[in-house]
């Protein structure tokens, strides 16, 4: 409106505009909206995403330096989608604008949505990888070493497609083994989650168990965009195979194709049919590198038996004979035989003179006494005995007629019958008593004259020996008790004795016509 414009006019052109209500307007503005932007793609840095609600459905912003945009995706299209979304991740968002008449808010409904380029994608998984990097998750020491020839092999791919059926046509042509197939998605939202799955589920099966437990896993696909591989790089994925404690090989795309997944595994192989070249190897060759092996250990077998055999034949001939090695020992065994009589001879001997000596000191007049004092005892405790039964009758008798002057006449027939009894018993108690102590008494007088008897030096004369006693009777037990010139008397057995004179031992000379002389070592006991 200028200065020169009438005002009157404008007033008029006001009062003639179309009058709406909230609800009209509002549904008016829905309309041409959605007629307008019915299609459109909007290119934005995804902020505020949390996950998918528990609905399903998934709520975020789309926004750029200047302005923001609200943004749902259903449940029916977040299921579709080739990779999850992220924080920070900027997308081209395929979808329409739509508005909500009661808050005047508008919004867009994505039913498709892709990274903004591979710039975008690539800046992300480089910021993954130096986190998972700082952890330590790609350490060359967390590596575990592939099982040579593992039974057990799980594989977790897609259950439909070549790569399958390259990798058990490899492992069948190289080395039959047990193969277990985990199916997943490789490629979408899901994929992700249920590789990291499949990977913990095979380390969770016990050993021993229904199942086999792997010795060695394998995750394959085949080639594909970043977009496509993306499933192998998610975070799930990385930490599930860096706890795995089952071996596992990568095998996701080309050579060419590099996953986080490649990085945090024990081993990466350029293609699936490299993996399986990796997990077992050819029977073949290790049929026929046994074969050599065992040629090669039975030459070298043949060659220590032949070089062992002509050593024990030098060491053979350098022994010396066996008379050689027992002419010591022989000589040694002789020695000992002669020193052997003589210690028995020497042994013997003074046995012999130590029962002289106890036979002398046992003389038959000291058993007697002995005897004689045992007899004697036997009779004082005899007679001790009879007058204590006696005094003590005597006292029980006296005691007696004090108390019958005291108590009734039944009373005393009583007690009198009783006293009786229990002097009958006492009497028969002593009576068996003494028999027994006599008796013990007698086998101990009788046992003591065994003893004498076999200690009585006459039944020792009886066995060839002699006693010597001197002019008083004394026995004479050493040789030097013997003086020349001294009377003595030998006792033989039946009691026979016969004096002699003690000489210098030197024997009489004789004239060489009557007798034979003695040799000069030979003494003479008389």
């Amino acid at each position: 409106m200028s200065f020169f414009d009438d005002p009157d006019a404008s007033q008029s052109n006001l009062s003639n505009a179309a009058e709406y209500s909230v609800s009209e307007i509002s549904g008016a503005l829905k309309r041409t909206v959605e007629q307008t932007f019915g299609h459109v793609r909007v290119r934005g840095e995804i902020s505020g995403y949390r996950g998918p609600h528990s609905s399903g459905h998934a709520y975020f912003s789309l926004k750029d330096e200047k302005a923001r945009l609200e943004a749902v995706i259903w449940k029916t299209s977040f299921s579709k989608l080739a990779f999850k979304p992220e924080e920070g991740l900027e997308v081209v968002a395929t979808g329409r604008l739509t508005t909500y008449p009661g808050s005047s808010k508008y919004q867009i409904v994505i039913e498709d949505m892709k990274p903004a380029g591979a710039g975008a994608l690539m800046a992300l998984l480089n910021e993954r990888r130096l986190k998972f990097e700082a952890e330590g998750l790609f350490d060359k020491a967390r590596k575990q070493p592939l099982p040579y020839l593992p039974r057990v092999i799980g594989i977790i791919t897609s259950p439909t497609g070549a790569v399958i059926r390259d990798i058990c046509h490899r492992i069948a042509d190289r080395f039959p083994v047990h193969l277990i197939v985990w199916p997943v998605r490789v490629q979408g939202e899901t994929s992700g989650a249920e590789v990291a799955e499949a990977i913990e589920g095979f380390n969770a099966l016990p050993a021993g168990g229904t199942l086999p437990r792997p010795d060695l896993l394998i995750v394959a696909r085949g080639g594909g965009s970043l977009e496509d591989l993306w499933g192998f790089n998610d975070e799930a994925v990385v930490r599930a195979a860096s706890l795995s404690t089952i071996p596992l090989i990568s095998a996701v795309g080309h050579e060419t194709d590099w996953t986080l997944l490649d990085h945090v595994a024990d081993m990466r192989a350029p293609t699936p049919t490299g993996a399986a070249e990796m997990a077992v190897p050819v029977r073949a060759e290790i049929a026929a590198t046994l074969a050599a092996l065992h040629a090669r250990n039975g030459a070298a077998v043949s060659r220590l038996v032949q070089q062992e055999k002509r050593q024990l034949q030098t060491l053979a001939r350098a022994l010396p004979s066996a008379d050689m090695l027992l002419a010591m020992p022989r000589r040694h065994l002789d020695e000992l035989s002669v020193n052997l009589d003589r210690c028995l001879r020497s042994a013997i001997a003074g046995e012999r003179q130590r029962f002289t000596v106890a036979a002398g000191a046992l003389q038959p007049n000291r058993l007697a006494v002995m005897l004689l004092d045992r007899r004697n005892g036997l009779e004082r405790l005899a007679n001790g005995l009879d007058n204590g039964l006696a005094q003590g009758i005597f006292r029980k008798r006296q005691a007696f007629e004090r108390i019958a002057a005291a108590i009734r006449p039944h009373t005393v027939a009583r007690m009198r019958d009783e006293a009786r009894q229990r002097l009958a018993q006492t009497s028969r108690s002593f009576d068996t008593a003494c028999s027994r102590l006599l008796e013990d008494r007698r086998n101990l007088l009788s046992g003591i004259w065994r003893v004498a008897g076999s200690l009585d030096p006459r039944r020792v004369l009886e066995r060839g020996y002699t006693i010597v006693r001197d002019s008083e009777g004394q026995p004479i037990t050493q040789a030097a008790g013997l003086q020349s010139g001294m009377a003595f008397s030998v006792e033989f057995a039946g009691g026979e004795l016969r004096h002699a004179v003690a000489t210098s031992g030197e024997p009489a000379k004789q004239p060489a016509s009557r007798t034979k002389r003695p040799p000069a070592n030979q003494g003479d006991l008389f």
